[in-house]
């Protein structure tokens, strides 16, 4: 699924929609670390930071699951591009305040591995079984530089 070539570059959205602070410039750049060690220079990622309601409301809304979770991914058709040429990739959504109480002694690592499960996801990584977990998981603390229990 490699999207690579000279001169490719990834554009990595941020909208913050929430109180607690993040790592903006950092997070951008994990994504943009992610995306490239995935093979994927010319794409366009989307990542919003929002609130337990507003996750909440996206995750009964899509997935038909009532209350809040820490991060939904949206992927985009992979031949939709941006006015730049780049390939869409899709939106990560992480709710900050979810990852606090997943992981309260680390919450800025804890959005990191969000993050990059997120975007493994939009790749189409997924976890349902054992060996398709095993790979995700040791990508994502390859990436994100911490471990999944």
């Amino acid at each position: 699924m490699s999207d690579a070539g000279p001169g490719g570059h990834t554009s990595v959205l941020i909208s913050n929609r929430q109180s607690i602070a993040v790592d903006e410039p950092g997070l951008a750049a994990l994504a943009e670390r992610t995306l490239s060690g995935e093979g994927l220079a010319n794409g366009e990622l989307s990542v919003s930071f929002v609130t337990e309601v507003e996750i909440e409301d996206l995750h009964l809304r899509y997935m038909d699951e009532p209350g809040p979770t820490d991060v939904l991914s949206f992927p985009m058709d992979v031949t939709d591009r941006n006015e730049d040429g780049l390939r869409v990739l899709g939106d990560v959504v992480i709710a900050p305040a979810v990852a606090a109480r997943n992981n309260p002694a680390d919450t800025g690592g804890e959005v990191r591995l969000l993050l990059v499960h997120g975007i493994l996801h939009l790749l189409g990584y997924d976890h349902e079984l054992d060996d398709e977990r095993a790979a995700m998981w040791a990508r994502q603390a390859r990436y994100s530089g911490v471990s999944s229990g």
